[in-house]
C-alpha cells in the first residue's frame, strides 16, 4: 500500500466520527444539538446519482424556479414559452418533476409555486456537489443562495455539454459530511418550532430544509425529491 492510499483510508470517516464532527461544529456555534440522533450510512453503502442525472436535475430545477417566479403575473405566458424552449435546448424537458410540470403547463396551485421557487436552495446543493460553487454555508446557512450566481451557472452555457464540462462531482465523503451537518441543523430548526426557546442562532429553517432535500436526493434512489423523507 502506497502513502497516498494510506492517506485516503485515513480520510474516510465512520458514521460515528462524522456525527461527532457535526455535533462539535453545531455546539461550537451555540446551536441546539441532539447528540443521539441516528448516524448516516457508511460511505461504502452509499451510491451517488451519476453525473448526468445530477446535471440534468440541476438545469431542469433552475429553469423551473424561473417560470415559477413568473406564475400569476402578466409575464407568465411569455416566460413559459422562453423557458420551455431552454428546456429543449438543454435536452432536459423530460427531467421535470411533478410539481415543476404543473408550473410549466399551468395546472399549479399556489403551494406548488411556493415549493418550486424554494427549490432554488436544493439546486444550490446540487451545484455545490458538482463543484460549481465553493460553499453552501457549511459555516452557517442563514442566507438564501446568490440568485444571480445561480442563474449564471446555467445561463452562461450554450448547451448541456458545456454545462457538464464545467462540473466535477465531489466525492461521497465530502457530500456525506455536508448532509450530516444539514440533517442536524434541520433537527435544531424543527425543535425550535416545537420548543421556541431552542437556540438555533440565525439558521434559516427554509434554507436548511431545502438544501438538505438536495443533498438527500444525491444519495437516494428516489427520482422526485418531493417524495424523499426529511424526518429528523
Amino acid at each position: 500500500m502506497g502513502l497516498f492510499d494510506k492517506f485516503k483510508r485515513k480520510s474516510i470517516k465512520t458514521p460515528e466520527q462524522r456525527r461527532a464532527a457535526s455535533n462539535k461544529k453545531i455546539k461550537d456555534r451555540g446551536i441546539a444539538c441532539n447528540e443521539n440522533l441516528p448516524v448516516l450510512e457508511d460511505s461504502s453503502q452509499v451510491k451517488l446519482k451519476d453525473m448526468d442525472e445530477i446535471c440534468k436535475r440541476a438545469i431542469a430545477c433552475l429553469l423551473s424556479t424561473q417560470i415559477a417566479m413568473d406564475a400569476d403575473t402578466d409575464d407568465y405566458e411569455q416566460s413559459k414559452e422562453m423557458f420551455y424552449k431552454l428546456l429543449k435546448e438543454f435536452g432536459v424537458q423530460k427531467d421535470l418533476l411533478s410539481k415543476e410540470k404543473k408550473v410549466f403547463f399551468g395546472h399549479y396551485s399556489k403551494q406548488d409555486v411556493i415549493d418550486v421557487v424554494w427549490t432554488y436552495e436544493a439546486y444550490w446543493s446540487l451545484v455545490w456537489a458538482l463543484g460549481l460553487i465553493d460553499d453552501i454555508g457549511f459555516e452557517y446557512p442563514k442566507d438564501i443562495c446568490d440568485c444571480q450566481k445561480a442563474i449564471s451557472l446555467v445561463g452562461d452555457c450554450k448547451s448541456y455539454d458545456e454545462f457538464k464540462s464545467k462540473c466535477k462531482l465531489r466525492n461521497t465523503e465530502e457530500i456525506l459530511d455536508m448532509l450530516d451537518l444539514y440533517y442536524r441543523y434541520h433537527w435544531a430548526t424543527t425543535e425550535k418550532r416545537i420548543r421556541p426557546d431552542t437556540p438555533i442562532g440565525e439558521l434559516n429553517k427554509d434554507v436548511v430544509v431545502e438544501r438538505r432535500r438536495g443533498l438527500e436526493w444525491l444519495i437516494s434512489d428516489v427520482k422526485d425529491w418531493n417524495y424523499i423523507s426529511l424526518d429528523t
